[in-house]
This record gives C-alpha cells, sequence and structure tokens, in this order.
C-alpha cells in the first residue's frame, strides 16, 4: 500500500512521492516554537504529530533531514525580553532550555537542526533573499523605511488558505507579524528599527531593522534543506498568513515550487474550549506533569487523535490514556512470561502479526486506526493466553512486533523490562513519590539499591538502571 497524506494545497488525500525517489531521503520542515514563553500541550500536540510522522517514515525505509526552527526574533519575543528588562538572547535562552527539556520527557525525536533566526547565518540569507525579491518586483521599500512583499505581483497568493486575493479588500500595508485575511495586505520582510525594538536590530541594505517573522522560516529552510521540500509541516493556524507568505516569499526568489506536501494538525482544545489563560485552561508539560502524569502518558494523549482532527484534552482523557498503556503494559508482560516460559502449546494460536498497523499509517499517517489494530489484537492475543493456546514462538513474534512498532510510538514503559520483582518496587516507589510519601519513597529507593538497581529521579518519573557495580 502506498504511503497517502492529505495535501493543504490541493486539499486531497495524495501518494506521497518524494524528490529523491530513487535515494529514499526526504527533506521535512516543522515550524518550532516562538521562544517568548514556555511552549503549551497543544504546540505539542503538533511536535507528537511530526514526530510520528518522521518516525512511521523511517520505519518504511525513508531517510529523513528534518529541520525545526526556533524563532527567537518576532514582535513578542523583543515584547517579553523589553518587560523583562534583559537582553533578548537571555529572556529567549530560558525557554529554549525549557523546549528541549520538555522533547526528552515526551520522547520525541530531536531534529537534525534547531537554526536559531538570530543567527549570522540566517540573518545574511535573509538579507540576500529580500534583495532578490525587490531586484525582481516583489517587493518594496516603503515610506516607514521597511521592505514589504508585493502580493498582488505573486498569481498564487492565496492558494495554500484557498482564498481568491481578488474578493478580499487588500488593507494596503501589515507590519505586524501576525494577523487573518481580515486585514490582509503586503506584509514586512525587513522591519526599519524603532525604539520599541530597543538594542534588537542588524545593519542592512536599507538601513538597521530586523527580519519579519516569515523571511525567517524560507531563509532557515532554504539554507539547510534547498530550494525544494518534501515535506512541511505545522498547525492549522501556520496556514495564513506565516505559510502562506512562506510560499510566496521562497517561490519569488527560486522560481520553483517550493513543498510538495503540506501537512498541518487541527487545534488542541481544553474541555471543548480554546486554550487560555483567562479561562485557567492552560497548561505546560510540567503543569500536567505536577497532577501526576508522566510523558509517556501525555504522549499517548496527545497522539491516540487523528492529526487532522480537532483533540480535546480532558482529565479524563488522560485518566483514559493511563489505563490504555496499563493494558499494553499488562499484555508485553504476559508475553515475556510466555516466552520465558518456553511451553510448545500443542494448538496453532490464530492470532499473528500483520501489517495493519502500518497500513493504517500509511493511510494519512491514521493513529486511531492503528491503535484500533492494536488494542483488538491485545484482546485477542490475551484469549489465547487465557486458554493456553499462544506458544512460545508466536508470543516471542508479537514482542518482536511491538519492538518494530513501538519505534514509531515510543511508548513502552521502562518497568516492563525489568525483572518483575524489581518492576514491582519500581511501581510502589512511583505511587509513593505520587502520594509525597517521600519516607516511604526512599526506603524503597534503598531496597532497590541493594538488591543491585538504581533509581533515578527525572521530570517525569523515574528511571531504574542496573548499577554499575552490581
Amino acid at each position: 500500500m502506498p504511503i497517502r497524506f492529505f495535501n493543504t494545497y490541493s486539499r486531497s488525500l495524495e501518494e506521497f512521492q518524494p524528490i529523491d525517489a530513487a535515494g529514499r531521503s526526504v527533506k521535512m520542515y516543522t515550524c518550532g516554537p516562538t521562544v517568548y514563553s514556555r511552549a503549551h500541550i497543544g504546540n505539542f500536540r503538533a511536535y507528537i504529530f511530526e514526530d510520528l510522522l518522521q518516525r512511521h517514515l523511517e520505519l518504511r525505509g525513508y531517510q529523513v533531514h528534518r529541520v525545526m526552527n526556533l524563532t527567537d526574533v518576532d514582535d513578542k519575543t523583543i515584547r517579553g525580553c523589553r518587560e523583562a528588562g534583559v537582553p533578548l538572547a537571555k529572556f529567549t535562552e530560558q525557554f529554549k532550555k525549557a523546549f528541549f527539556e520538555d522533547l526528552d520527557t515526551l520522547r520525541i525525536k530531536r531534529a537534525d537542526d534547531f537554526p536559531s533566526a538570530t543567527d549570522g547565518r540566517y540573518i545574511a540569507a535573509m538579507i540576500a533573499m529580500i534583495e532578490t525579491l525587490i531586484a525582481r518586483g516583489l517587493a518594496y521599500q516603503a515610506d516607514d523605511k521597511s521592505v514589504y512583499f508585493r502580493i498582488n505581483k505573486f498569481p498564487d497568493y492565496g492558494k495554500l488558505a484557498h482564498f481568491d486575493l481578488t474578493h478580499l479588500q487588500s488593507t494596503g500595508r501589515v507590519r505586524n507579524d501576525e494577523y487573518d485575511k481580515e486585514h490582509i495586505g503586503d506584509f514586512a520582510l525587513w522591519k526599519a528599527w524603532d525604539e520599541a525594538d530597543g538594542p534588537v536590530a542588524w545593519e542592512s541594505p536599507w538601513g538597521r531593522g530586523r527580519p519579519g517573522w516569515h523571511i525567517e522560516c524560507s531563509a532557515m529552510a532554504t539554507q539547510l534543506l534547498g530550494e525544494q521540500l518534501d515535506i512541511h509541516c505545522g498547525g492549522v493556524d501556520n496556514i495564513f498568513p506565516h505559510h502562506e507568505a512562506e510560499i510566496a516569499q521562497s517561490e519569488g526568489v527560486t522560481g520553483k515550487k517550493f513543498v510538495h506536501y503540506w501537512l498541518h494538525c487541527a487545534h488542541l482544545l481544553v474541555d471543548g474550549q480554546k486554550m487560555s489563560k483567562s479561562l485557567g485552561n492552560f497548561y505546560t508539560l510540567p503543569d500536567v506533569i505536577e497532577k501526576g502524569y508522566s510523558g509517556r502518558e501525555i504522549r499517548y494523549a496527545l497522539m491516540r487523535v487523528h492529526y487532522r482532527a480537532p483533540l480535546n484534552f480532558t482529565w479524563e482523557g488522560m485518566e483514559e490514556a493511563r489505563q490504555s498503556l496499563a493494558r499494553i503494559d499488562d499484555w508485553l508482560r504476559r508475553l515475556r512470561e510466555a516466552v520465558d516460559k518456553r511451553e510448545a502449546s500443542g494448538a496453532t494460536a490464530a492470532v499473528l502479526p500483520g501489517g495493519q498497523f502500518e497500513e493504517a499509517l500509511d493511510n494519512d499517517l491514521n493513529i486511531s486506526a492503528a491503535l484500533g489494530f492494536l488494542f483488538e489484537s491485545i484482546r485477542e492475543t490475551n484469549r489465547e493466553l487465557d486458554r493456553g493456546f499462544l506458544s512460545e514462538e508466536t508470543a516471542r513474534a508479537w514482542l518482536e512486533w511491538w519492538k518494530r512498532v513501538d519505534g514509531v510510538l515510543l511508548l513502552t514503559s521502562e518497568a516492563t523490562t525489568l525483572p518483575a520483582e524489581i518492576a514491582a518496587l519500581a511501581e510502589a516507589r512511583t505511587q509513593a513519590r505520587l502520594a509525597k510519601d517521600w519516607r516511604k519513597s526512599d526506603q524503597l529507593r534503598d531496597e532497590l539499591s541493594a538488591r543491585g538497581w538504581e533509581a533515578r529521579d527525572t521530570k517525569d518519573g523515574q528511571k531504574i538502571t542496573r548499577r554499575s557495580d552490581a
């Protein structure tokens, strides 16, 4: 079955055919965080979808070169550093560090490159792109000394967002980084310095200033991945104006199709409402972990719904995620026990691993169908185990199958790979820590140590490893 993705540009399912079909390499750009605050769980819903996408392509034999940008200069970061009274680099560094910590907690594979917009290499690339756009009549310096993209000179502007420019009334020029189609106009490529920017500025042919948000991604993507990309991802809120502007800028410079497949993730809601600090439903990863949930449980909760469907985050849903993972853990434990018993069953098990899981993901990354197959397989194999009909050979086949698909899911609990008595002590210590019974937690840590195991506390739980001197 060929891999198919829903391309936002065409609004249709398309068979995936990478630019370098013979070499099996895929060039993928994913919009990263704007580091003016800690990323929230809605951001990580998109990052987990992109992680799942990359891992599935790699499972299918592709080599993925993925770039994720860090937006560390824009209207919001400048406003934040000014309010905090610290330099821009110092202000954004704390949120970059937190972002990487959260990636590790959620088991998200790191991109090959994490370019920062303030890096001098990319500032130079942005200036060079703007110079080309001006030379081609696609951009101009206005009387406010900023440089703008002339949208009426790019016929394909609006095709990603699927609106007709002739039916919308231009509001002139738009200097802000973020706006909606009701305020459409020539967008800023280079913003002339003003007092609100403070010390944040670079020299350019148009005077001191800074790049607009949109040109940052065009420059970083083309510098690291070339003029044409296979896949570009982001949230649906990135479609307009950000990704629309990326297309205009990049294709205006190169004359080539910028991206072949645009994939966008739907919004995350909280209790059926848009996440908002004013509603008290705005959560970062540490907020959810503080409630007693692990990174693995949060990963599952944010992954389990198809990326193009809105995901409603609730605490009941977090409990369902915990229960689902407990089912997986128990299933793996039973399979390992069946292998350890080394029993050759007289009956032939009817349930054998198949390719339905991978085929579901081939179909526009349909994680809901893939997980449906997983839990149906768990139900049927557990029934065979209850009847004593699952042989060692079949149990081993399922464990090998799980090892392969969990390379995509990243859901295995470390406890399922531990000896039963050590896993029980580790689970008891986890419960003690959740109950803030530190005395009992310390006692259980000492008991694990006496048995030759070390319990090391992490942000989302604990890591149990055999002591090197044991």
